[in-house]
């Protein structure tokens, strides 16, 4: 400690490597490189050398590879990225693992089948690893308003949270889940009941029913009702397709509702009417921020990220075991503990 009270200890700078140079993996090399603080971005890979030349220049990255193990093994980083499609994620957290990373951040969905992600979670546990999922949209100002609401009693007691968005289970499921929860405290779900339709979308990278309806009951009683695909609704006074989604709160005496690209509102036991304020989806903000927390998280093992692996396991279970249930026509006790590849199902059934 200083005369002054304050600790002059260097703050530590982690060596990064990001796999992916697709429009996701700029949004985290941005992010990294806007925290030069915390942060060294030592080489990126991708398979399409374009792609890499482009993205490298622009960025100024001193190192490019078209080989994610290659590059592991010559550059030997303390942290892993990739923003990459889902059927490569546990290949990638395995070599992550192999080549000792301390920590590795990835995009959502952790995975393509339940087996599969908690094969993920159970790796990083086992090796230590802070793995963290970018589930970065509860950074969002609106959503910390709307939260700030709920917790201060100022809806009363908190009862139903309606998530919805146009995009699919894969592209955007997990987000409103993990969002429900960030809205409810943290609080872990308890059962699940759905129903899906479509299979126009099981064919895509990120393999999806159309439309998936969804009913989750959380450990304090609260309610989740999730809608995401075609059939899901609209957001007042949003068009814009992957902003037209959000999730509205329902308490005792009174809401309060976001919608991702237009801000927040809410009307509460003491606002005489509706009340609004700004906010909207802006990863140049949110995504910094979620990288920040990465930081602190390896600094110090207590300040675990708010986008852990073991979270974003859990929102991945609620939203597999919905399918589950639509497939099987009964409730669905969490955990879940299949081991059946869901979304094959859905496509052999559907």
């Amino acid at each position: 400690m200083s005369a002054a009270g304050i600790d002059n200890k260097p703050t530590q700078r982690y060596r990064v490597a990001l796999v992916g140079c697709g429009p996701r993996g700029r949004d985290h090399a941005k992010a990294f490189v806007k925290l030069t603080d915390r942060f060294e971005l030592v080489a990126v890979c991708d398979r399409n050398p374009g792609n890499l030349e482009a993205f490298s220049r622009v960025l100024c990255i001193p190192a490019t590879y078209t080989c994610a193990e290659r590059m592991l093994s010559k550059e030997r980083p303390e942290v892993l990225c990739f923003a990459t499609r889902p059927q490569v994620r546990l290949e990638l957290v395995q070599l992550g693992i192999q080549y000792g990373v301390t920590a590795i951040a990835f995009e959502k969905p952790m995975a393509t089948s339940l087996a599969e992600a908690r094969r993920i979670r159970d790796l990083c546990r086992e090796a230590g690893v802070r793995a963290v999922v970018s589930h970065q949209h509860k950074y969002g100002c609106h959503w910390r308003e709307v939260r700030a609401i709920i917790e201060a009693g100022q809806i009363g007691v908190l009862h139903t949270i309606h998530a919805t968005a146009k995009g699919a289970l894969l592209e955007y499921g997990t987000h409103l889940v993990d969002c429900m929860m960030f809205l409810n405290g943290g609080r872990r779900g308890r059962w699940v009941l759905g129903c899906v339709d479509g299979r126009n979308k099981l064919v895509d990278t990120h393999p999806s029913p159309d439309y998936v309806l969804g009913q989750i009951e959380f450990e304090n009683g609260v309610r989740g009702i999730v809608e995401c695909g075609v059939l899901a609704p609209d957001q007042p006074g949003e068009n814009a397709f992957w902003m037209n989604a959000g999730a509205a709160a329902y308490g005792s005496e009174g809401c309060a509702r976001v919608v991702v690209g237009s801000g927040w509102q809410a009307q509460t036991r003491s606002s005489r009417g509706v009340i609004r304020g700004p906010g909207g989806f802006d990863v140049d903000a949110d995504q910094p921020a979620y990288i920040a927390d990465l930081a602190r998280w390896l600094d110090d093992p207590a300040c675990v990220h708010p986008c852990s692996v073991e979270t974003a396991y859990h929102g991945f279970e609620l939203m597999m075991g919905i399918c589950l249930s639509s497939l099987e026509r009964r409730k669905i006790s969490v955990p879940v503990d299949s081991a059946e590849p869901v979304i094959e199902r859905l496509r052999r059934e559907l």
